[in-house]
């Protein structure tokens, strides 16, 4: 069965840095691009960083410079690393692969 498993969400203080994981079971993962997305409190759900199966990035204007996304095919695994992170950061961050979602992870940026 696939499944996406995110992890590495938390509470850090403006300016930090978190790093979030997606881990993805079966066999769909290499082949499809890989979608980082977040929603916060009101707000629709908005794509910020993607990922192509052979590694090349796109990402919202909004965390470009800030967030890195990457993916080790070897381990089914994406990566969204996120420096200099802010209040508005604050969201539950969700991973993509073709129509299946993971659960979330909630990111919270506050002092």
């Amino acid at each position: 069965q696939e499944q996406l498993v995110e992890s590495g969400g938390g509470l850090v203080q403006p300016g930090g840095s978190l790093r979030l994981s997606c881990a993805a079971s079966g066999s769909i993962f290499r082949f499809f691009s890989m979608g980082w997305y977040r929603q916060a409190p009101g707000k629709q759900r908005e794509l910020i960083a993607n990922i192509t199966s052979d590694g090349r990035t796109n990402y919202a204007e909004s965390v470009k410079g800030r967030f890195t996304i990457s993916r080790d095919n070897a381990k089914k695994t994406v990566y969204l690393q996120m420096n200099s992170l802010q209040p508005e950061d604050t969201a539950v961050y969700y991973c993509k692969c073709a129509n299946l979602w993971g659960q979330g992870t909630q990111v919270t940026v506050s002092s």
